[in-house]
């Protein structure tokens, strides 16, 4: 193996790329966005809603590559049952790998990083650039020093570093607070790389390569069941993998790795999804529950009864993951992704959401059903039901966070939630005091927001369909062959998807595919709305359309630009993976008799 200084990327050097070409690697605190180039371009440090470290992604210089000299072709694929990335690259004259994971679980104030560069045929050749600048480049490199045996240390801002394997790397940039090296790693040889970054005193020494892979490995093995009776195996442990790494250690599962990714170019609708919604993580132990039952309901179902238990009727709809409140918007001084802009903190916390009380439930009985519901859980399932019956009558901003109106999903959802918990070994005395307030939902709602047409609308004032409104059936608000039910979906169906893609309502005149994206949610509630008629081939020929709408790591984003085939918004979207999970439990068996 040699070494010597490499060039800096220099302005440029690092772009961001379409959403597909990225990998996540995770450990349930915080997570990385792996480019083609070998570019880590997204890090929070230390947790996933803290300031950036690496920030390319939104026009920011902190970066981490491991990147081929030369001409290369690009590639890459996770390691079974886990969220250990190998990206491989050919060139004129070798195939190098390079193996990276976050070590795994996590740890919320220590991250360690692992890259492993192996040179499968003839002499790897790399460029190695490592150059974090904390929150958000305001805090480059400093106090650099290297210790006995080439360790790096160094300060950014209050979060101390260590990088192992870089001995031959050389301070470089116009303030010497970027290390770079290139480095030939022999035929059959490999390279190890080990990067530590934490918010208090670092270990006395820096942690063993081999051990730590192995540990990794073994943790992930141990965290991502078979799910071997469901209809695409592959992709169903997939999805809990991303999943289990959104998900910290308190439970809280982040919707999404990142922030203001645009969802449609120069529209605005850019938004920092670095906190875990309780909607989402609901949808996610759901999933599970579907699955088996597995650690991730009970992680779903431990956070929200928290949440429940502290904030009651005024349960906020997301938190961080450390269940504290979502701090307020603002902008950072960065040119953001393309057609975006550089937003963090989130106004969601300002927004009253009537359905996450409905999805609470539905979790909740989900739980109870697989006997994981302790005294705990139903007295934050007491407190869920009497906050609706408090509440029921109050507009909300629903599931898409609109303007305060009241939204018939918000209504069935909770419907939907009441007959759960009351069939799902409710005490006699609540019983009949649930399913009574779930009946007078339905009732209302239909008496507001039924269209004359015979299907749901969205509020009593706005007769459009919604994409929402398949759910509250699927989740026994109304039965599968209610009228209403049957209405809903062939008028949706009609009207608001295309070539099997769907999308959430209708914003105005233009067409569909104009004003934003097909959203992938939509389009797997389709399917298992379709298997819940009993209409299987259809329900499939809808699960595999929208499956496909991802990248070579299998990650989904919120929305599917079909007409340029490319992803928008944030990733990976955590309820897309968390519906995919669903569709691949429940196409597996007929749908059951209510």
């Amino acid at each position: 193996m040699t070494a010597q200084n490499a060039a800096a990327p220099g302005e440029g050097g690092f772009p961001p790329h379409p959403l597909r070409e990225y990998a996540l690697l995770a450990d349930g605190e915080r997570g990385i966005l792996v480019g083609p180039r070998g570019d880590f371009a997204w890090m929070c440090a230390p947790r996933w809603d803290s300031d950036a470290v690496f920030s390319t992604l939104i026009g920011g210089d902190g970066i981490y590559a491991v990147t081929p000299v030369g001409r290369c072709v690009w590639g890459g694929y996770y390691e079974k049952g886990s969220l250990i990335w190998r990206s491989r690259w050919v060139t004129d004259d070798s195939i190098i790998e390079c193996r990276e994971a976050l070590a795994f679980p996590g740890d919320p104030h220590h991250i360690v990083v692992l890259r492993r560069i192996i040179a499968c045929e003839h002499p790897a050749r790399v460029a190695v650039t490592l150059d974090p600048r904390a929150a958000f480049d305001r805090h480059p490199l400093r106090e650099l020093t290297q210790e006995n045996g080439g360790v790096w240390r160094g300060r950014l801002g209050d979060l101390r570093m260590r990088w192992s394997g870089g001995a031959r790397a050389r301070p470089a940039g116009p303030e010497e607070n970027r290390l770079a090296m290139e480095l030939t790693v022999e035929a059959g040889e490999h390279h190890d790389l080990v990067l530590e970054i934490s918010d208090r005193a670092l270990p006395d020494e820096p942690p063993d390569a081999e051990r730590s892979w192995k540990a990794t490995e073994a943790a992930w093995q141990q965290a991502v069941p078979r799910l071997e009776h469901t209809i695409a195996q592959r992709d169903a442990r997939h999805a809990y993998t991303v999943l289990r790494g959104l998900t910290g250690s308190a439970g809280g599962m982040v919707a999404a790795a990142t922030t203001s990714l645009p969802e449609r170019a120069g529209e605005g609708r850019n938004y920092d999804y670095r906190y875990v919604w309780i909607r989402d993580q609901c949808y996610a132990g759901q999933a599970v529950a579907a699955a088996g039952a597995h650690p991730l309901l009970d992680d779903a179902v431990r956070f929200v009864a928290a949440r429940v238990h502290e904030d009651g009727p005024h349960l906020a709809p997301a938190y961080t993951v450390e269940g504290r409140t979502v701090p307020d918007q603002r902008r950072l001084d960065l040119p953001g992704y393309p057609g975006g802009y550089d937003l963090v903190g989130n106004h969601v916390k300002e927004q009253f959401q009537l359905d996450g009380f409905g999805e609470a439930l539905l979790l909740f009985a989900a739980a109870a059903r697989h006997g994981r519901l302790d005294a705990d859980g139903w007295r934050a399932a007491e407190i869920a039901a009497d906050a609706i019956a408090r509440r029921r009558q109050e507009p909300d901003a629903g599931v898409w966070e609109l303007s305060p109106r009241p939204w018939a999903h918000s209504r069935l959802c909770c419907a939907a939630g009441l007959r759960a918990i009351a069939g799902a070994g409710a005490p006699a005395s609540r019983q009949a005091q649930w399913m009574s307030l779930a009946d007078r939902l339905v009732a209302d709602t239909s008496a507001r927001s039924l269209n004359p047409a015979g299907h749901w609308q969205r509020s009593p004032g706005d007769p459009q369909l919604d994409g929402s409104l398949l759910l509250p059936p699927l989740r026994g608000a109304v039965s599968a062959d209610d009228p209403r039910t049957v209405a809903t979906l062939r008028a949706y169906t009609a009207q608001l998807t295309e070539d099997h893609f769907a999308y959430r309502f209708r914003h105005d005149e233009r067409p569909l595919g104009s004003a934003e994206g097909a959203f992938l949610l939509c389009g797997f509630a389709v399917a298992l709305a379709e298997h819940q008629q009993g209409r299987e081939v259809s329900a499939h020929r809808w699960f595999e359309r929208n499956r496909a709408a991802c990248g070579p790591a299998g990650l989904y984003s919120e929305e599917y630009d079909v007409s340029q085939r490319q992803m928008r918004g944030n990733l990976p979207q955590a309820f897309v993976h968390a519906l995919m999970l669903e569709c691949v439990a429940r196409l597996a068996v007929p749908w059951p008799c209510s």
